[in-house]
């Protein structure tokens, strides 16, 4: 027991002597710590804005490429339209209407590659048609009660430009140009002129 109350007593002591020890100490002091001594201040700024302007031309960048693929995907989007139509049955037939002329302006498939034109003038009652495979234009009255329609047309056309081709006699051109609204003469201005 003697044994057991000595080794309590030297951890009193041990006890009570690092507890002194602590207390005679003063607890260290913190600063702040200096910056670094090879980064002044005007460079640390220079670092920065170089960073962000960096950063700034990255997502500029990021911004121009993501548009570019944009148009680039719409672009040939609209091109597959225009050469398969809308369900791939060849393409949609365009209108250009001009109030002022009172005209409307028909692009329409005239074979395998190549169109033709059609000019529907209202204030003459006309209907002038241009296929780009054959050298001529051909023009034709328009009803005025009922307007016929872009088949019914091209088809009386093509039977025309078919016809004429057959007999190998083109026909006498129309002698009178002033017959055509504008639409219809710049459309027919390099070519004569026929009725259909």
């Amino acid at each position: 027991a003697a044994a057991g109350g000595g080794t309590e007593t030297r951890w009193a002591a041990m006890d009570s002597d690092s507890k002194e020890a602590l207390m005679e100490e003063a607890p260290p002091r913190y600063s702040a710590a200096p910056p670094p001594p090879c980064v002044p201040q005007q460079l640390r700024w220079l670092l920065g804005a170089t960073l962000a302007a960096g950063l700034g031309v990255a997502v500029v960048a990021s911004v121009l490429l993501l548009g570019l693929h944009l148009a680039e995907a719409h672009a040939e989007t609209v091109l597959r339209m225009s050469i398969g139509g809308l369900r791939g049955d060849g393409p949609a037939q365009q209108l250009t209407v001009s109030s002022r002329e009172r005209t409307g302006t028909f692009a329409v498939r005239d074979g395998l590659n190549s169109s033709a034109m059609l000019v529907y003038d209202y204030s003459k009652l006309l209907i002038s048609y241009r296929s780009w495979r054959h050298p001529a234009c051909y023009v034709t009255r328009m009803a005025r009660d009922s307007v016929q329609g872009l088949d019914a047309v091209t088809a009386a056309f093509r039977h025309r430009q078919a016809k004429q081709q057959e007999s190998g006699v083109p026909g006498e051109p129309l002698g009178d140009r002033s017959l055509l609204g504008t639409t219809a003469n710049v459309l027919c201005s390099t070519v004569p002129v026929y009725w259909a």
